[in-house]
């Protein structure tokens, strides 16, 4: 009898006590780790979709005026003059001698929309103009817009270089695009086709 009750006490404890290391090896995982025992894996976040080709119509977009943060729209571009998107990087050599040469340029461009889009950091792109393009500033025909959900590559295109530019016309039409570097007398003149 004796040591059948011996038996019962050593099993009991040995029972307890692999419940508490059980419980012990669940209450040192994280809550994250709980969960993912409990719950089946949920299924990954769908890929985005990117403009392999230049959007031959100016699609819906919302893009951030870099100097307020304040949306920008199609709807607050003018009417009846040709608008232009150039994708750049604050840090590209090419699109700082592009912006430069535009803004020397100004006058036979104030007839045209220009805005200058970025996914970058607004702060890296709020000097931008300053730096770069000093006749630019304060033109009513030309903004710094950040692109803080890739609307651009999105909806627009995928460019392979910067800067890259899209003329679209008063219509919304794409008139003409191309990505990288090229002579200003060329830019100039397909801008205000």
């Amino acid at each position: 009898m004796k040591y059948i009750f011996t038996s019962l006490v050593i099993g009991s404890l040995s029972f307890l006590n692999a419940c508490q290391q059980s419980n012990n090896t669940t209450s040192a995982q994280s809550p994250e780790q709980q969960t993912s025992q409990q719950q089946p894996a949920t299924t990954p976040q769908q890929a985005v979709t990117m403009a392999k080709e230049a959007a031959s119509q100016l699609p819906d977009f919302k893009f951030y005026r870099v100097k307020s943060g304040i949306g920008f729209t199609n709807a607050d571009i003018p009417a009846n003059r040709n608008t232009v998107f150039i994708l750049f990087d604050p840090s590209c050599g090419h699109c700082q001698q592009e912006t430069g040469l535009l803004a020397k340029n100004y006058e036979k461009l104030k007839d045209v929309n220009l805005y200058f889009i970025s996914m970058n950091d607004p702060a890296l792109m709020a000097s931008f103009l300053e730096t770069f393009g000093k006749e630019l500033i304060d033109k009513p025909n030309v903004e710094v817009l950040y692109d803080r959900n890739q609307e651009f590559i999105q909806k627009i295109h995928v460019p392979a270089q910067f800067p890259a530019n899209y003329i679209y016309g008063s219509n919304g039409v794409l008139k003409n695009n191309w990505d990288g570097e090229k002579d200003i007398d060329f830019v100039i003149a397909e801008f205000t086709k």
